[in-house]
C-alpha cells in the first residue's frame, strides 16, 4: 500500500470544494450575507419575496419588479388537479417531508424542465405552489376536506398560515413567519444544497436536483431539529425540571437537538434574530412556561456543553406560537430553501464541472481469486 496516505477530512469538514457568490457563512467575521445583503438587514428590513428576488436573480428588486414578481407568484399558486389527486392517495402516515419529495417528483411529470419552461418559471411555480400542495394532503387526511390552494394574502407566508389555519393571525405572527422564511432561505454549501449541486453537475434536471436536495433535508442531522426541539421544550412544565431533564440528558450522552453549529463556532446569527420574535410571540400569547423553558435549556446547554441555540432551536416556538402542527416545522424549510437551492443550481449550471471526490480505500490488500471449489 502507498504510505503516503492522503490527508482524509471526514465528513468534508473545513474542505473548500467550490467557488460561490451566493452567500458568506461566517466568513473572516461577516457571519451571513446573502449576495452580500447582511442576514441582520433581510430579516429587518426585507420581505421574504424581495429574499426570494435576490437569491434567484441577484439583485434586489425595485418596487416595479417586486410587484410583478408577486403577481407571477399570486398566478402559481393553483395546485394540478392530477397532483391533487395523487396527495389523496399518499397515506396519512407519510413523512411530511417524503410529501414534499413526491409533490416535487410528480410535477416533474406534469411540468418538466424545457426551453419554454426553464429554471427560473419552475423556481417560481415550486415556490408558490409548496404551500398549497402541502397544506391539501395535511387537511385531506387530517381534518377530512378538500381545500382550495388559493388565497386573496399577498404573500407566502400569509399564504401558508391562512391554508393552515383559516383565520386571520396576528400581524406579529406573520412577519414573524415571513422573518423565518427569510433566515432559512439560504446557508452556502450545507448538506441539502451540496446534494443539489452534485445532482446538477451530471447534467440532471432542475427537479431531479431539488428532490435530492429534499432527500438530504429530510435526515435529522440536517432539517427536522426544530420538531425535536419542540418535543423537547414542551416536555417540561417549568424551567427548574427542563435544567435538571437537560443535565441528565448530557449525563447519558443523549444528544440535544438544536445546538451547535458545523460551520459556526460562537454563535449563529440567525438564532438572535429569531429569539427575538419568539420573545415577542410568547409575550403577544401571554406565556409563562415554553420561552422561560427554551431559555432555561439554551443556559445549561452554554454552562455545561458551551453550545449554542442554531436557527433550529427558537424557528420552533415561532411556529408553535403561529399555530403550525410540529410535523410540518421541517417541510417550512423546504419551502424557504427551494430559493437558495435554485440559485445553487443555476452557478453549478454557469460553470459546471462533475462534483466527483476521490476516496481514501481502507480494505483489505489484493487477493487471489479461488474458484469455489477450493474455498
Amino acid at each position: 500500500m502507498n504510505d503516503k496516505s492522503p490527508i482524509v477530512s471526514q465528513g468534508l469538514a473545513d474542505i473548500v470544494v467550490g467557488d460561490t457568490k451566493i452567500a458568506t457563512v461566517g466568513l473572516k467575521g461577516s457571519g451571513l450575507n446573502y449576495f452580500g445583503y447582511s442576514i441582520y438587514d433581510l430579516a429587518e428590513k426585507a420581505t421574504f419575496e424581495e429574499v426570494a428576488y435576490l437569491l434567484l436573480y441577484g439583485n434586489l428588486p425595485t418596487r416595479h419588479e417586486l410587484d410583478n414578481f408577486q403577481a407571477e407568484l399570486h398566478s402559481k399558486r393553483a395546485v394540478p388537479k392530477e397532483l391533487c389527486s395523487v396527495l389523496e392517495l399518499v397515506p396519512k402516515d407519510t413523512h411530511p417531508m417524503d410529501v414534499m419529495r413526491t409533490i416535487c417528483s410528480f410535477l416533474g411529470n406534469l411540468e418538466p424542465e424545457s426551453e419554454t419552461n426553464e429554471l427560473n418559471l419552475i423556481a417560481l411555480r415550486l415556490l408558490a405552489m409548496f404551500p398549497g400542495a402541502l397544506l391539501y394532503w395535511y387537511h385531506f387526511h387530517f381534518n377530512n376536506k378538500k381545500i382550495s390552494t388559493d388565497t386573496n394574502e399577498p404573500n407566502i407566508a400569509s399564504h401558508f398560515l391562512k391554508l393552515l389555519t383559516d383565520k386571520e393571525l396576528s400581524d406579529d405572527c406573520k412577519k414573524a413567519f415571513d422573518v423565518s422564511l427569510i433566515l432559512y432561505a439560504e446557508h452556502e454549501f450545507n448538506a441539502s444544497t451540496f446534494a443539489a449541486r452534485v445532482c446538477t453537475s451530471t447534467l440532471s434536471d432542475y427537479y431531479s436536483a431539488i428532490t435530492a436536495a429534499i432527500g438530504t433535508l429530510r435526515g435529522p442531522l440536517h432539517g427536522g431539529a426544530n420538531e425535536f426541539a419542540m418535543n423537547l421544550i414542551e416536555k417540561y412544565p417549568n424551567s427548574q425540571e427542563a435544567a435538571d431533564g437537560i443535565k441528565h440528558s448530557l449525563e447519558n450522552k443523549e444528544k440535544i437537538m438544536g445546538f451547535g453549529h458545523r460551520v459556526y463556532k460562537v454563535s449563529d446569527p440567525r438564532s438572535d434574530i429569531i429569539k427575538k420574535w419568539a420573545h415577542k410571540l410568547s409575550e403577544d400569547n401571554n406565556d409563562i412556561v415554553l420561552f422561560p423553558v427554551a431559555e432555561k435549556i439554551e443556559q445549561v446547554m452554554w454552562d455545561e456543553k458551551h453550545l449554542f441555540p442554531n436557527l433550529d432551536f427558537y424557528s420552533a416556538l415561532v411556529y408553535h406560537f403561529c399555530e403550525i402542527p410540529t410535523n410540518l416545522f421541517t417541510p417550512i424549510f423546504v419551502i424557504s430553501r427551494v430559493t437558495g437551492w435554485s440559485a445553487h443550481i443555476k452557478e453549478q449550471r454557469e460553470n459546471n464541472k462533475l462534483i466527483r471526490p476521490k476516496a481514501n480505500y481502507t480494505g483489505p490488500e489484493p487477493k487471489d481469486f479461488k474458484p469455489i471449489t477450493d474455498r
